[in-house]
């Protein structure tokens, strides 16, 4: 019978930025890629807001994987089954790493979005480290099911946050609508709003906007 074990290692992992941080920066937003995607793709979709006053922040998912037969593109995935509670806290300290080493002084509005799969790592992220945003914005995404009401008890009033989705989202049925529906109005309270716009399973880049105007 085999046994599993662990070992502890350095690793080390990319991210991107888009932008420059300065004393005109109003927004920074931290935003985590769906699962097929790379942080040096994904993170164009930010392009279009003010580059002034908008400094962008993509983390990289660390499994990467092939997505043809050709060998040609490159995907990454956050997190699988198989051994979750381990494989999210490398993930969460590699957060660690990178808001640290991005944001040490004196951070202006912060901006917290998650996009399908990376809205499990948004929020528990937030959650864990007890993460102080303006916005959490979850993007056509599952809220994992072990997070607790307690867990964002400690946002502070004026926090608001976002659940937004397609409605032609061919990953979104009906009965994914009532569950996330139920699981954000037990964490989130009156502080969720729910944004449906026209589309599917993508980055909704006008809503992108808006966001960057309203704090």
């Amino acid at each position: 019978m085999s046994i599993q074990k662990e070992v502890s290692y350095t690793s080390t992992n990319t991210y991107h930025t888009l932008n420059r941080l300065t004393d005109k920066t109003k927004n920074v937003w931290i935003v985590f890629h769906g699962m097929g995607y790379l942080s040096k793709y994904f993170i164009n979709y930010f392009s279009e807001l003010n580059a002034e006053e908008n400094y962008i922040i993509a983390p990289q998912a660390p499994s990467k994987y092939y997505q043809d037969k050709r060998f040609k593109h490159i995907g990454a995935s956050w997190l699988t089954r198989e051994n979750t509670v381990t494989e999210t806290e490398n993930i969460l300290n590699y957060v660690d790493a990178v808001f640290k080493k991005e944001l040490s002084g004196p951070i202006p509005n912060l901006i917290v979005l998650g996009y399908s799969q990376g809205v499990s790592i948004a929020t528990r992220w937030v959650a864990r480290r007890k993460l102080q945003c303006n916005v959490l914005v979850l993007h056509s995404g599952g809220i994992p099911n072990e997070l607790q009401p307690k867990d964002f008890n400690f946002l502070n009033e004026h926090a608001q946050v976002l659940y937004l989705y397609g409605n032609n989202d061919e990953y979104i049925t009906e009965a994914r609508k009532t569950e996330e529906y139920l699981k954000g109005t037990n964490l989130f309270k009156d502080r969720l709003k729910i944004e449906v716009f026209n589309g599917t399973h993508e980055v909704n880049k006008p809503f992108l906007l808006k966001i960057s105007e309203m704090i």
